[in-house]
Order: C-alpha cells, then sequence, then structure tokens
C-alpha cells in the first residue's frame, strides 16, 4: 500500500525569550494504514492519536525544539512507544520544554527514516534554530521543512539559537536544490513549492549577506 500524507492543525503557544504567542502548527504523518510517522507532535497528543487511528507509530520526529513543536511528543511517545528523534544541535532548546526527559535519538544530516516503503531523508538545514532539520521524501514529491521554509520566504530569525545568514544558506543549499515541483509542506501556514520560492533567492541572499 503507497504512502499516504496526513495533516492535521493544532492550536497552543510558543514561548521564547519572555513571550508567549498563539499560534496553530501543522501537524504531518506519513505512513500507510499499517505504520506511520509523525512530524513535528505539536500541542495535543490526543488529536494526533486520533489522527494515527491505531496505526503502529515509528518515530516521532522533530523537525527542530521549539516548544510549540514538541510540547505533544513525549506524550505521544508515551502513549504509543514511539521514539522521539531530535537532531542534537538543538538539546539545548529541548531542555527549556523537556528538562527531565530526553529524546530517544539522534537526527544526522542523510539519515534515512522508511515508513510504508517510503524514504524520508534527513537535511540538517540550521538558522531558524542550531539543529533544525527537513525531511524530504522523494517518492511522494515532497519536503517536510518545519519553520526553515515558508511560503514567501525563511522562517524566522529575530530570536535565541537563530540566525538569518545561516538560514539563507541553508534555503539555497540543501532546498533550493530540489526538483522546481516539491511540494513544501510547512511548519505553519499553507504549502507551497519549491520551484515558486526560488524566485525570491536573490532577494533572501542580498538580505542575509
Amino acid at each position: 500500500m503507497a504512502a499516504r500524507i496526513d495533516h492535521l492543525v493544532t492550536s497552543g503557544t510558543f514561548s521564547l525569550d519572555g513571550g508567549t504567542w498563539d499560534v496553530d502548527n501543522n501537524v504531518w504523518i506519513v505512513g500507510d494504514d499499517r505504520e506511520a510517522v509523525v512530524v513535528d507532535a505539536a500541542h495535543d497528543a490526543e488529536a494526533i492519536l486520533a489522527a494515527l487511528g491505531g496505526r503502529t507509530l515509528r518515530a516521532v520526529v522533530c523537525t527542530h525544539a521549539h516548544n510549540d513543536h514538541i510540547d505533544a511528543a513525549p506524550a505521544l511517545a508515551a502513549a504509543t512507544g514511539a521514539p522521539i528523534l531530535l537532531h542534537p544541535d538543538d538539546l539545548p532548546l529541548w531542555k527549556q520544554t523537556h528538562p527531565e526527559r530526553a529524546p530517544d535519538g539522534d537526527l544526522a544530516d542523510g539519515t534515512v527514516i522508511t515508513v510504508a516503503d517510503t524514504a524520508l531523508t534527513v537535511l540538517h538545514t540550521p538558522g531558524h534554530a542550531p539543529g533544525a532539520v527537513c525531511l524530504h521524501a522523494p517518492g511522494l514529491a515532497t519536503v517536510f521543512t518545519g519553520d526553515t521554509l515558508f511560503q514567501g520566504g525563511p522562517g524566522a530569525t529575530g530570536r535565541s539559537f537563530s540566525h538569518f545568514p545561516t538560514i539563507v544558506d541553508s534555503i539555497r543549499d540543501r532546498l533550493l536544490t530540489l526538483p522546481p515541483d516539491t511540494v513544501v509542506r510547512t511548519g505553519h501556514g499553507g504549502t507551497t513549492t519549491i520551484g515558486a520560492e526560488a524566485p525570491h533567492l536573490q532577494e533572501w541572499v542580498d538580505r542575509g549577506h
């Protein structure tokens, strides 16, 4: 059975540097009727469990460790037995939200996660956060970008642990090299494609360097 992508939106708050904001997050579920992985367990473990519908959860994959992307991860892992995977460069951020519960495994550039005969390749894309990653699924013509790339531009870099020139380099070198028809499934808001974002690259480069 071919893998599919399920999507739900969960709501909560994002907190960093002494501020808190209301946010809606995209949660992506990749799999078939038997098994799946969750990309970013945001806010509501019960809603994510309901969307899984009894499927075996193979992993909870964190694109980065801002609290709004990981706050439901421990509860989801406890309910399913699935490991939480995070790039180790984001451990300082993770510990701000979950000081007593470490991730179960490390993500690294080039790591391949396979679910429902579909390969998700980890691309380390720092900038929004030091350990930010994207997941490229060529078989689904999709890349899950977390908060690295949105419709219209890069993710925010105005707070701690972020760096605008670095995110521009990540987008230029790791994402805009993907096929133009690759669908970009983001951490917040609507989808776009690599081809739609490519024309904006020079503006980002000029601002970032």
